[in-house]
């Protein structure tokens, strides 16, 4: 039987993202009978209703539309701007979701990971991501919540995870997230 397919979408287009290397620990340590891959939306032009039912649409669209159709379940990794999620992240919520009554996130499995160079690990982010998944019917891990505050102490030099504690709470998040997977999926 073929892995699981699960889309990571970071909400950070940093180059040393945080959120990437969060990505890229999960996607070393992914569980068996899982594939995780990070689903890149940084070149998504911005959504326009306009676009909907045109063939001028950008090319991407279409594409990025398909690529979460095909996906078992959906994973955000999103950093914190002003107490709220990245636009780019947004964007790509609205992109998927459209044309209105076709959104390809529908009854999709999902997890939320938030972090911050601050104490309080992007709760403002995830909360307002939060919100759109319930619209667009994500079917969204309830507990645990993840949130990782003082992301910037969790890595060395080099990406790497060097924060047991982080190490721990992400591997127990990630037992919580197959599980609730596995669940919405015996349910379809």
């Amino acid at each position: 039987m073929a892995n699981k397919q699960v889309g990571i979408f970071v909400g950070s287009l940093r180059k040393e993202s945080f959120n990437r290397k969060i990505a890229n620990y999960i996607i070393e340590n992914h569980p068996e009978g899982y594939d995780f891959r990070i689903i890149e939306i940084g070149e998504l032009a911005m959504y326009n209703q306009d676009y909907d039912d045109s063939p001028s649409q950008p090319s991407n669209y279409s594409s990025f539309r398909e690529e979460v159709k095909a996906l078992d379940a959906v994973l955000f990794v999103t950093p914190e701007y002003n107490r709220s999620m990245p636009a780019v992240l947004k964007n790509a919520i609205d992109i998927a979701s459209r044309p209105y009554g076709k959104s390809v996130w529908n009854g999709k499995p999902g997890g939320v990971i938030s972090s911050s160079i601050g104490a309080i690990g992007g709760f403002g982010s995830n909360h307002h991501l939060r919100q759109s998944l319930v619209f667009v019917n994500v079917l969204t891990l309830a507990q645990p919540e993840m949130y990782i505050g003082n992301v910037g102490d969790s890595f060395d030099d080099s990406g790497k995870l060097t924060n047991e504690d982080t190490a721990k709470y992400l591997k127990k998040f990630l037992e919580a997230y197959i599980n609730w997977v596995e669940l919405i999926n015996a349910k379809k």
